[in-house]
């Protein structure tokens, strides 16, 4: 299919725009131009009923910042289903900030809470911090959902791009852990320590997402090659520790037509499919890395938003 007259358009504005890519930024820089880039092309934040800025500890005695939507006025004795959100930016952009308008429709139309994460960033927290920081999240919001109003039993994870894989490792743990999920909601998730795909040849640049920007944030993010092999960084295909998926909550996935990491997703579904784990697999025609983030501009984007509640309202048993 061809590229969404929409998103085209937004590629022939960032072209015209000229602007630095990240790959030639500092981590600071990089950080300041997603978030001033961020809120452009989204929708307009919807109201909830309240919004909570909380710091939860994490294992290594620091702390992090959470930020819980509540769409309705929190009820002990009947609590919202929870959704645990990891932001995208290849673990080096990004924020609770960067992800309000999703976050805020998130909560209102699939009507659960939802409290997004700021994990520790890269390069000042190498790999494997953010993975710790999420799945201690996790643990947190297990253990002291009921206090938030929200019902420990119906919780489920999901996040956009380096989100997404942060998601997915949390799936497992929670398995592991004897955490019962409802859902892994994965949009445009990256799944591969090594981008040989066909798709990432193929639109490797001038879609926003480019390789080399790709290749700069694991730069950032990772120790050393080594870390590649780890299942917790490349949960497709690692070389090292891949866990047998069996047994984790069911996913929905989010892939883009023309994203680079369209082949990875599909593969990831796959696997997940020969562990025997449900998968709703959605292929978003025409559509580019982050566009979940572009339904201010771009009209077809509400119909993945809608696929994405669907999804958070079957699992919670709230349709």
């Amino acid at each position: 299919m061809p590229l969404n007259p929409k998103i085209a358009q937004i590629l022939e504005m960032v072209a015209r725009a000229n602007r630095p890519p990240y790959h030639t930024l500092t981590p600071k820089e990089a950080r300041a131009a997603y978030a001033m880039s961020a809120q452009i092309l989204d929708i307009a934040p919807l109201p909830v009923h309240a919004i909570e800025d909380l710091r939860i500890p994490v294992r290594d005695g620091a702390t992090i910042g959470v930020r819980v939507y509540h769409p309705i006025e929190p009820s002990w004795a009947q609590p919202s289903p929870g959704l645990l959100y990891f932001h995208g930016g290849g673990f080096t952009v990004g924020s609770v900030a960067t992800h309000d308008a999703l976050c805020r429709k998130l909560a209102h139309d699939a009507q659960c809470a939802v409290v997004s994460v700021d994990y520790r960033l890269a390069p000042e927290h190498k790999f494997p911090v953010a993975v710790t920081d999420a799945f201690d999240a996790l643990q947190w919001l297990a253990r002291e959902a009921p206090t938030l109003g929200i019902d420990p039993a119906r919780l489920a994870v999901g996040g956009d791009s380096a989100g997404g894989t942060l998601a997915i490792v949390c799936a497992v743990r929670a398995r592991d852990a004897g955490i019962d999920l409802k859902l892994q909601l994965l949009i445009y998730p990256g799944t591969s320590a090594w981008q040989k795909s066909d798709s990432h040849a193929r639109l490797a640049d001038g879609y926003l997402l480019s390789g080399e920007t790709i290749q700069w944030f694991f730069a950032q993010y990772l120790r050393d090659d080594r870390d590649r092999d780890d299942w917790r960084f490349a949960p497709l295909d690692a070389a090292r520790g891949t866990p047998d998926f069996a047994g984790v909550a069911p996913a929905w996935i989010a892939a883009a037509d023309y994203d680079p990491l369209h082949d990875e997703d599909t593969a990831f579904a796959a696997k997940l499919e020969d562990a025997r784990v449900p998968v709703t697999l959605k292929r978003y025609e025409g559509m580019i890395h982050e566009f979940f983030k572009m339904g201010g501009f771009v009209p077809e984007v509400a119909a993945a938003h809608a696929d994405a509640v669907r999804a958070l309202r079957e699992a919670f048993g709230t349709l």
